[in-house]
């Protein structure tokens, strides 16, 4: 029986387009370029969002990827929260479930800086019961280890939950340690195949 649906965050209860945000910001493609690989695909990003690091350092291992972008970078990173939306379905997707009985919880690989850029998406966290992000417990999805946290904080038991994320590593940890899950496409994909491990109830 199914007691408890964890969400992902990022491009699952809200959007985190980076491409249009940069794209927004610089009009050339080269900066575009240099500056995205810089920032959101340099494996800084990742430890951004695990906390061990001062954000200040971080940033500047980031700029050392592409000196000569080195304002155009600061940008980004200050600015960050522009490029985060909010899902129309997010809350009544919550709102839905918990009128129904489920726990629903939150699992997401963010950092201390984006959260506190993109409260203004996230304002169905409050709807919830609860989550954790991998900065305040220093550990990223996919690692085990955050997931334990979940379990042991909200003392689940997996095979009474549904994970919902929409990254395959993500998912294939938690079909490890027991979790029912669904690799997020879309919003009518991932609440149609919720709604079978549910049992279909409405």
């Amino acid at each position: 029986m199914i007691r408890t649906v964890i969400f992902d965050i990022g491009r699952v209860l809200l959007g985190f387009e980076w491409d249009r945000y940069v794209h927004m910001l610089f009009d050339d493609e080269a900066t575009c370029r240099a500056v995205t690989e810089a920032s959101f695909r340099c494996p800084y990003w990742t430890e951004m969002d695990r906390g061990n690091m001062r954000q200040e350092d971080i940033v500047e291992n980031m700029i050392e990827n592409a000196p000569d972008y080195r304002t155009q970078i600061l940008e980004v990173v200050e600015c960050v929260g522009e490029c985060v939306e909010r899902f129309d379905y997010a809350i009544p997707w919550i709102e839905d479930l918990k009128n129904r009985g489920y726990q629903v919880l939150y699992l997401s690989n963010y950092s201390e800086h984006v959260r506190a850029r993109s409260m203004h998406a996230m304002d169905f966290l409050d709807r919830t019961d609860g989550g954790i992000f991998s900065y305040e417990v220093k550990s990223v999805k996919p690692e085990p280890e955050i997931f334990e946290m979940l379990i042991d904080r909200f003392d689940l038991v997996p095979e009474e939950c549904v994970f919902i994320d929409d990254s395959f590593p993500n998912v294939e940890t938690a079909v490890g340690l027991g979790f029912n899950t669904i690799l997020f496409k879309n919003h009518e994909q991932a609440s149609a195949e919720l709604e079978s491990l549910l049992g279909g109830c409405c």
